[in-house]
């Protein structure tokens, strides 16, 4: 029977009840008549429970995921989606800038192939709890991590307790990479790269979804993406495609979506926010979006090559509304990355903070663990991937952002190590449009193109 992940609404009460503790609704009431139905939990991992559920318990699944929506949360003025509000309560948003600044095709492409890199480096361990990690990678001498995760070595034991990801290791393990294989840490800047040269830096939420729909397969998507491609094809015009029964509204999948934006931005932190508030509220709200905002910043800032990370984080910062979530996750995360010398601590803290409260994929741990694997290793970009994986939940998409970040700090593709980049062979796959086997190199030259467009 086909289990379609991400949208059955027996699937998606479990992970709404949680998120409506976490943004300031009061669930328990609704909590309580599902439990009392015989409801089961969100499924733990995987996008859909092994069995499907009475047609009574998927009625009321439904009933119970509009009735969330309606609850009244007391966090709402302090996390506004609304670009005007997050404007207003940023009292530090960043000003234009008289002489706008640039970027090179260079450093465009080691932002490429440091998302690539740092991408490939967490495939093979995502989904794996952080002991997991640590103990795979001390099987073969790697930890801390130096290099792309190997299997040879690795007692058979340890890996029938904990197996890669299945759909990473053929691909992704040290003894298997040829180029760098598919993935929706890549496809979404090629499918953003697409938007920029249909739409230009004036695009709307509305083409965001066109472009979708032409180019994104239904099934490359997940979590909030699904929802709203789902809520798309019922009929539903963005924001609403963001709001209606997507508990995953405040993961991570914005955040991944954001570096064209603030590639295309050098030197204009707020351009870069703009862009990706209008992307990521197709599927996002609240600090879902913060996290892509943020992100856009942080590169937009690192983009000139004229600022250190520390510079870039602090700008990230300013388009966040100071009070959210996000924003103090972030500020907390980069004063542990200050306090501590060894970084498994900053990490051990981040996930006594967060374990049993968040998924592993939402945005604000997530986002957390990226500013302290970035400020700990002070922008290196060795340090930046390696911690950033190292830290677990999303192993390959925080790779990937901190990655771009270090990339672009580094500001060349021959400043980047080469054990990182040769097996990528300048060759990424992909189902995107007609990207498939196109270099980094050329991916450069095509975001510098956009970069350069009014």
């Amino acid at each position: 029977m086909l289990r379609l992940t991400w949208v059955q609404p027996e699937d998606l009460i479990g992970h709404e009840l949680r998120q409506a503790a976490q943004d300031g609704r009061e669930p328990k009431a609704v909590a309580a008549r599902w439990r009392a139905a015989g409801g089961p939990e969100a499924p733990a991992a995987a996008g859909a429970s092994p069995t499907p559920a009475s047609r009574y318990l998927r009625r009321l699944a439904e009933d119970l995921l509009d009735e969330l929506a309606d609850l009244p949360s007391t966090l709402a003025d302090d996390e506004p989606t609304d670009l005007d509000r997050i404007r207003a309560s940023c009292p530090d948003w960043p000003e234009p800038l008289d002489t706008p600044a640039g970027t090179t095709p260079h450093r465009l492409e080691a932002a490429w192939l440091g998302r690539a890199t740092g991408c490939l480096l967490g495939k093979p361990v995502e989904k794996l709890p952080l002991d997991a990690i640590r103990r795979l990678a001390r099987a073969t001498g790697n930890w801390p991590l130096t290099a792309y995760f190997t299997a040879r070595g690795v007692p058979a034991d340890l890996l029938e307790e904990h197996p890669w990801n299945r759909r990473s290791a053929s691909t992704s393990l040290a003894e298997n990479i040829d180029g760098m294989p598919e993935d929706d840490d890549l496809d979404y800047p090629l499918i953003n790269l697409v938007l920029l040269q249909r739409h230009g830096r004036s695009f709307t939420t509305t083409d965001v979804a066109r472009t979708w729909l032409d180019e994104l397969p239904a099934g490359r998507t997940f979590t909030a993406e699904r929802v709203a491609y789902r809520n798309l094809l019922k009929g539903l015009e963005p924001p609403h495609t963001a709001r209606h029964r997507n508990p995953f509204r405040e993961w991570i999948g914005a955040l991944i979506r954001a570096d064209v934006h603030g590639w295309t931005n050098p030197g204009r932190p707020a351009a870069a926010a703009g862009q990706a508030h209008r992307d990521a509220t197709l599927t996002h709200t609240a600090n879902g979006v913060y996290a892509a905002m943020f992100t856009a910043a942080v590169i937009a800032t690192a983009a000139t090559g004229d600022h250190d990370v520390h510079t870039c984080l602090r700008t990230g910062l300013t388009v966040v509304p100071p009070r959210s979530r996000l924003a103090r996750a972030v500020r907390e995360a980069v004063q542990l990355a200050h306090a501590h010398r060894d970084f498994d601590t900053v990490v051990d803290a981040l996930h006594a903070t967060y374990a049993g409260t968040h998924h592993w994929v939402h945005a604000v741990p997530n986002t957390a663990l990226i500013a302290a694997a970035l400020t700990h290793a002070d922008g290196d970009f060795d340090g930046s991937v390696c911690r950033a994986v190292s830290g677990g939940w999303d192993t390959d998409s925080n790779g990937a952002t901190a990655g771009s970040v270090a990339g672009l700090l580094a500001g060349h593709a021959a400043a980047l190590p080469g054990r990182w980049t040769a097996p990528l062979k300048n060759r990424l796959s992909t189902s995107v449009g007609d990207f498939n086997g196109i270099g980094f190199d050329t991916l450069a030259h095509l975001t510098h193109r956009e970069m350069l467009r009014p």
